[in-house]
């Protein structure tokens, strides 16, 4: 079975980003996945910020990155931009780390303007990483989260995102068995 990381950039455990990626690691997990979630802001901040590879907890991050065979990337939307969370966790990374991992993006924010912050921030940081599968994703609107609730249609939106998502981290290990299985020739 494949392994799955979910990278929160999410403020609190409580915050519309931690909702959103929790219901989507609940829906990994009902399907057979193994889902670690890496909540960026339980890292020791000072490490964190300084590049400390040497940190026990940062260098567990990173492992948990290059270990995972798919990767769902979670974060809040501010002033059109990602989480500085999860730029600080992707800065750490080798510069091709993602390179091979299926990448499912999430945001959440205030408004319809911030769904821009996708394609014009946190995807370009991603391709700087070496992702090459990075799926379409999905922008939850903050009204859509109320208490532990998404509303009906971003929970539809969601489920079906991480339905491609599951083919997609399925067709790539299908693809990598296949090419380790060939023959030398």
């Amino acid at each position: 079975m494949s392994t799955i990381l979910t990278i929160s950039g999410s403020p609190s455990p409580a915050s519309r980003t931690g909702i959103v990626a929790a219901y989507v690691d609940d829906l990994l997990r009902a399907a057979g996945y193994d889902v670690q979630t890496l909540n960026v802001r339980r890292l020791p901040t000072l490490s964190l910020l300084t590049e400390d590879l040497h940190d026990p907890e940062i260098a567990d991050a990173v492992s948990a990155v290059l270990r995972a065979d798919g990767i769902v990337v979670a974060s809040p939307v501010y002033r059109a931009a990602y989480s500085g969370l999860v730029k600080a966790l992707l800065d750490l990374l080798p510069k091709k780390a993602l390179r091979g991992r299926v990448i499912l993006p999430l945001a959440t924010g205030g408004s319809q303007g911030f769904l821009v912050a996708m394609d014009y921030a946190l995807n370009p940081l991603l391709a700087s990483k070496g992702a090459d599968n990075v799926l379409r994703g999905e922008f939850v609107l903050d009204p859509d989260i109320v208490g532990d609730a998404i509303a009906p249609a971003s929970a539809e939106a969601i489920d079906a995102a991480v339905e491609r998502f599951v083919r997609a981290v399925e067709d790539t290990r299908d693809k990598r068995r296949r090419t380790h299985l060939r023959p030398a020739v």
